[in-house]
């Protein structure tokens, strides 16, 4: 089932003296079991959108269709904690906010606030574990002493563990090395081709996008001024001139090549893909 998102408007600190609109009169879908990519600048309304689909948020006007349920103000506090078992929402540095000694402990966490019962809890925490490429040998492991790459995987079992339809990751390639970048990358095309998720992710690493994302959002001033298919989106030129936005390096480097050379390169998201049709027109 798609997002959609109906003539949706936040204000911040609505009413009073520092009344300030982070996002005016959204209207978007947003295609289920694909990768979308959102960017923008800082302040551009990114952080307040995700918000809103997870419920943390409750749009001023508008409606917000996920999961089954209808985000708008009046929803019942129960149905939001249901909302948020099916939109897993994984936070910018989460392992910043781990307060469990063990990875076991800090998956189950949740899991123990919903009263599940022990032997389920130990299933859907190795579940999950093991979705994001880590074994039963973790489980005892103290949280703190892991790698930034594992930490970061942690955090996302956290989310996996109620097995969400839609998942929601806020610039998860932040303070990763490339072999670490490269693993989450894998992570989030086996979620979405083997495990059939709906992916949506923040992020300014946009030659990441490059490579995993299906659709793109750009938000600017509170806005959405496009929401297409990547390659469509990275045509656009003049958007990202607007928004003070780089294009992808590989994007860069064929119109360069097109322009400089006369060389019309095709559609690449692999480096190496490119450098091969490069070869081959010289």
């Amino acid at each position: 089932m798609a997002i959609i998102i109906n003539d949706v408007s936040y204000i911040y600190n609505e009413s009073t003296p520092f009344e300030h609109t982070a996002l005016k009169d959204i209207n978007l879908t947003i295609e289920e079991e694909k990768v979308t990519g959102i960017i923008g600048r800082v302040g551009s309304g990114k952080s307040t959108f995700i918000e809103l689909l997870n419920g943390l948020l409750i749009p001023s006007t508008g409606s917000i269709k996920i999961a089954g349920f209808d985000i708008t103000k009046g929803m019942k506090s129960s149905d939001l904690q249901k909302l948020r078992r099916k939109v897993g929402l994984v936070f910018q540095s989460p392992e910043d906010q781990f307060f469990n000694p063990t990875v076991r402990q800090e998956v189950a966490f949740a899991l123990k606030h919903y009263k599940y019962k022990n032997e389920k809890i130990y299933k859907q925490v190795l579940d999950a574990l093991l979705m994001v490429g880590l074994d039963e040998t973790y489980l005892e492991k103290n949280i703190f002493d892991l790698s930034a790459g594992e930490k970061r995987k942690v955090a996302i079992a956290s989310v996996l563990v109620f097995n969400p339809k839609i998942i929601i990751l806020d610039e998860p390639t932040v303070g990763l090395d490339y072999d670490n970048k490269r693993k989450l990358m894998l992570l989030i095309k086996k979620m979405k081709e083997r495990y059939n998720k709906t992916i949506i992710i923040v992020s300014h690493d946009i030659d990441m996008l490059n490579v995993i994302a299906d659709d793109i959002i750009v938000m600017d001033e509170a806005e959405v001024l496009i929401n297409a298919p990547k390659k469509e989106v990275f045509k656009n030129k003049e958007i990202f001139e607007k928004c003070g936005i780089s294009l992808p390096k590989i994007v860069q480097f064929k119109d360069l090549v097109a322009t400089k050379k006369g060389i019309k390169l095709g559609e690449y998201t692999d480096i190496k893909d490119l450098i091969k049709d490069v070869y081959r027109n010289v």
